[in-house]
């Protein structure tokens, strides 16, 4: 019996997106279980076929499989490339008869052709939760280990505009080589709850968020949508989002969290952004 679970979402446009209540927001961009005991869980979406979920191994080991309805591929990693942050307690991942020590915190990089990848927590009451990010990839590039310490930081914001936080640039090309996928991760300060304010847009990449280090009876607004006509999405701890090219994410919480950014489309250029001014939001 697989241990994997999935499902695919079709990309829908914005004129497409108006029309939805709540409920269709729900459905068509949220991604509300990421992680659970001893299951791998993924999303396809159609948007630059970004794939994005998570692997929780709990009573034991938990192997990459392919997707045959998805993928049509002898192993996952056959045409694809995989981004891993670890949001839980100390595990492991061996790669093809090589194990890395994977810390809270902590990436990795899985290049192209890799065929054996096995996710484990080192302890049982403090399991890993691997948040995993996948997008094609046309080469292959060497798996590598990126320490929180060994990211790119970039200190934005203030605390005065409710936005002073830490930039973790971890999976990007000044970092570790990829094909298209990059993924960061940002820590807001205390007192600190907007994310990505000044909002922006790229039509040429698409994006994924996923909230964590929200503390418990809080939550974190999501917004997105065209920068002249903005929806929200009220999102909980360790849920994710998929951010269509055509639409802004930004996000305010009910207190400060944690949450992680993953990309992929035309170009590795991470300044590549249409920008809108605060006011220009409606």
């Amino acid at each position: 019996m697989s241990h994997t679970i999935f499902e695919s979402r079709y990309a829908i446009g914005p004129n497409e997106t108006k029309s939805l209540d709540t409920q269709g927001l729900r459905e068509n961009f949220l991604i509300e279980t990421v992680f659970e005991a001893d299951k791998i869980h993924f999303v396809y979406t159609h948007y630059d076929r970004y794939m994005a979920g998570g692997a929780m191994p709990v009573e034991g080991p938990l192997k990459l499989e392919t997707i045959d309805e998805l993928l049509k591929e002898p192993f996952f990693l056959a045409r694809r490339e995989l981004g891993v942050i670890n949001v839980g307690g100390a595990g492991t991942i061996e790669v093809d008869g090589t194990t890395y020590e994977i810390g809270h915190k902590e990436a990795l990089y899985v290049g192209k052709g890799a065929k054996e990848v096995i996710f484990s927590s080192k302890d049982a009451s403090n399991p890993a939760k691997f948040y995993l990010n996948s997008t094609p990839a046309h080469q292959s590039y060497p798996t590598k280990q990126v320490t929180k310490a060994e990211a790119n930081k970039i200190e934005l914001g203030s605390l005065e505009t409710a936005n002073h936080r830490t930039i973790n640039q971890m999976l990007l090309n000044k970092v570790v080589d990829t094909c298209q996928l990059q993924m960061g991760m940002t820590e807001l300060k205390p007192g600190s709850v907007w994310n990505t304010m000044p909002s922006h847009t790229h039509d040429r990449r698409m994006e994924v968020y996923f909230y964590f280090e929200v503390p418990e009876g809080q939550a974190v607004s999501h917004f997105m949508g065209p920068i002249n006509e903005t929806r929200h999405i009220w999102m909980q701890n360790e849920q994710a989002i998929i951010s269509p090219p055509w639409s802004i994410h930004s996000g305010a919480g009910t207190s400060n969290y944690t949450f992680i950014w993953g990309m992929a489309g035309e170009n590795l250029d991470y300044d590549d952004m249409d920008k809108c001014a605060i006011t220009e939001l409606r």
